[in-house]
């Protein structure tokens, strides 16, 4: 236990950890990106002033300085404008959008809310206003914390994804223990009602009545069987799949409320395919009596297996009170149940005969809300 919470400790200390550096790297990046922002601005003002120098040059002005700043800026896009807005000129902008005065309208319009515009003034009532946008340096450092952003929400999901699996492949473990250790409590007061069975053989006990002890004993050594199997690869026999069903659904039939109308339908001969007999009987059970569950043990209840050459189906059919579609996938998940009294465990672990076991497919066919469902399961011949 100890040990077990120490490594819990240990996994979250490296995933805080985590999220803090990837955050540390957000915050700094963000800085980065104004502190690169705020040096584009003192260029552009710097631009600003060598335009201004060289407007209001005479013969004794040295103009070498202002011209090679101009020069030197080729990677801010810059428009010029009069204080009404019409375009003076511009510099660093593609050929293309400058000789299209829509495409060059359409950048000055974006630019003009990227940066506050710096103000030009040549004279006492003479100015022009200098607005710029980002350089593409600048660009892709904008991106670049949203790009980390989802970094973190991927890092997020696969560390769940992670926890989860692992917390699930835990409780899986934990629930093939408790299935083993059932079943083998079971064992041992079953093979004491197998010895008393013989007592009342030879105590001239009416044979029906020794007849349904024995469907019980058998019915509960299946049940061992089938809780001795989970957590452990179960081994396939090639089987009548229509026998193997037609035991289970007979067997439950004969257990079940007569307020029920069963039926059964399948081909007249053999359809032979690899399954385990005792987790294929647990697969029909829990369909059945689902089934019968959703009913409240009054109604209709059909199983019918159908063919085509390569796959098997078989569909049970009830006219119980339905599935809205948005719990059609819901069903299966374990936990997920709609009665009071229930774990929530049927259709879940069906599913995983079914799929895993079987390398079937188990899927709600069909509902429809007061009037009945269909689940069916399909196997490959």
């Amino acid at each position: 236990m100890q040990f077990s919470e120490k490594r819990n400790i240990t996994r979250w200390f490296i995933i805080l950890a985590s999220f803090f550096i990837v955050t540390l790297i957000l915050w700094n990046t963000y800085n980065f990106f104004q502190i690169f922002k705020e040096e584009e601005r003192v260029k552009m003002e710097l631009w600003a002033m060598a335009q201004k120098t060289l407007a209001n040059a005479n013969e004794n002005t040295d103009v070498d300085l202002p011209f090679e700043i101009i020069s030197l800026e080729t990677s801010i896009p810059m428009i010029v404008s009069t204080e009404n807005g019409k375009i003076i000129k511009h510099n660093n902008i593609e050929p293309e959008v400058a000789e299209d005065s829509l495409q060059l309208q359409s950048l000055f319009r974006k630019i003009q809310v990227e940066n506050e515009p710096i103000k030009m003034e040549l004279s006492a009532n003479n100015y022009q206003l200098l607005y710029y946008g980002n350089s593409p340096l600048l660009n892709k450092l904008k991106y670049y914390p949203i790009a980390l952003l989802l970094i973190i929400i991927l890092f997020g999901a696969v560390v769940y994804n992670f926890y989860r699996a692992t917390k699930m492949a835990t409780q899986n473990k934990l629930w093939a223990g408790m299935a083993k250790e059932t079943a083998h409590q079971i064992g041992t007061p079953l093979s004491s009602l197998i010895g008393w069975l013989e007592l009342l053989k030879l105590e001239n006990v009416e044979e029906s009545t020794i007849s349904e002890i024995e469907k019980d004993i058998t019915r509960l050594q299946t049940i061992t069987d089938r809780f001795s199997k989970i957590g452990s690869e179960p081994v396939l026999e090639i089987k009548d799949i229509v026998e193997e069903t037609r035991n289970s659904f007979d067997y439950l039939k004969s257990r079940s409320s007569k307020q029920i109308a069963f039926s059964f339908e399948a081909p007249n001969h053999p359809i032979l395919i690899p399954i385990n007999p005792a987790l294929h009987s647990w697969t029909i059970e829990n369909l059945v009596k689902n089934a019968i569950d959703a009913m409240k043990g009054k109604g209709k209840l059909s199983v019918v297996i159908s063919e085509t050459d390569a796959v098997v189906k078989i569909a049970v059919t009830d006219s119980g009170k339905g599935i809205p579609l948005s719990q059609f996938s819901k069903v299966f998940e374990p936990g997920f149940t709609t009665k009071k009294r229930g774990w929530g465990l049927g259709l879940s672990l069906t599913k995983r005969i079914v799929q895993e076991y079987h390398k079937g497919r188990i899927k709600v066919a069909h509902s429809e809300i007061g009037k009945g469902t269909t689940m069916q399961i399909s196997y490959k011949k």
